[in-house]
């Protein structure tokens, strides 16, 4: 089957792996333009675009992909028999999406209706879901409305991040959506419920901050949805510092006022949080520096219990 790819960064990329795995011709990519990255700022590319230059596959960078007259053109001479999208980031037109035999088909990584938008896997997290999952579903002008063609449900494990999860997410969706490609035509086409429906957009970096007042657990799903990016983070001594990792400490006794240091462990920095529980800080970044274990944190700097974070 012919396929023209759409996507953007590294979870899309196992995805397109598995269809050139499967012997699929992939005739030509559409991606996001580089953007400054890194303390130089320097243009990088997407990572779909490095694996397009990898493999030799023609590559397109609308800035907008609605008003590119030059891309839908590019699209229509390809002559896909589909169009496949995973995380690609803009809102494709229909004019796009419907002109292939087959038409196009997105990879979410939520089960659908539940956490549209652009952040699935990071809401799942910090709403305390159990499971989660991917679906593969026929793309509209709608932003994640199209009819479902086919989902798989996982767990979500107790100590797993948004990083850890979407990778996984990311295997699970490129296999599936290979075994949804071999019967695209038997499959029967599952309206979403919409009254079921729950968004998820995307991330600002403020709704990071920690509010120690907050219990554990509400303070552990934080970090692990906002890692890697764009990281749940507090202030010592006027330095922002990022926390990578932790252990939420539920009942913690004896119990300290939220945001200050209870105890200094060989794991790390234990922090009081709200109704008498505690975290264990167990591995943070400060501002432009690499990420570390708290024990190599704790070498580099004298603290005293009872010091505040904030």
């Amino acid at each position: 089957m012919r396929i023209v790819f759409f996507g953007s960064p590294k979870a899309a990329l196992p995805s397109l792996e598995r269809l050139l795995e499967a012997g699929h011709p992939v005739g030509l990519i559409v991606t996001q333009p580089d953007r400054p990255a890194g303390r130089g700022k320097e243009p990088a590319p997407p990572p779909v675009k490095e694996a397009a230059l990898r493999h030799g596959i023609p590559v397109l960078q609308p800035e907008k992909i609605r008003k590119d007259e030059g891309a839908a053109e590019a699209i229509r001479k390809a002559a896909p028999d589909i169009i496949v999208v995973v995380a690609y980031g803009q809102i494709i037109p229909a004019s796009i999406i419907n002109s292939p035999r087959h038409h196009s088909v997105n990879v979410h990584f939520s089960l659908l209706p539940k956490y549209r938008g652009a952040a699935p896997v990071q809401w799942a997290i910090l709403n305390g879901e159990p499971r989660t999952g991917v679906t593969i579903f026929e793309l509209n002008e709608k932003m994640d409305e199209g009819e479902i063609l086919d989902q798989l449900e996982i767990d979500i494990r107790p100590r797993e991040d948004a990083r850890d999860l979407e990778d996984r997410l990311s295997r699970l969706g490129a296999d599936l959506l290979v075994r949804t490609l071999e019967k695209i035509d038997e499959l029967p086409r599952r309206p979403q419920d919409h009254t079921l429906a729950s968004f998820a957009p995307r991330l600002r970096k403020d709704q990071g901050r920690i509010s120690w007042g907050n219990d554990a657990d509400s303070i552990d799903r934080l970090v692990r949805a906002f890692t890697p990016w764009p990281g749940a983070f507090t202030f010592f001594r006027g330095q922002r510092l990022i926390i990578r990792a932790g252990n939420p400490l539920p009942a913690y006794t004896p119990p300290s006022e939220p945001g200050r240091i209870a105890r200094l462990r060989r794991e790390g920095i234990v922090v009081g949080c709200g109704e008498g529980s505690a975290y264990l800080i167990e591995r943070l970044q400060k501002e432009s520096k690499k990420e570390m274990p708290a024990a190599d944190f704790l070498r580099g700097i004298k603290i005293e219990v009872g010091e505040s974070l904030e």
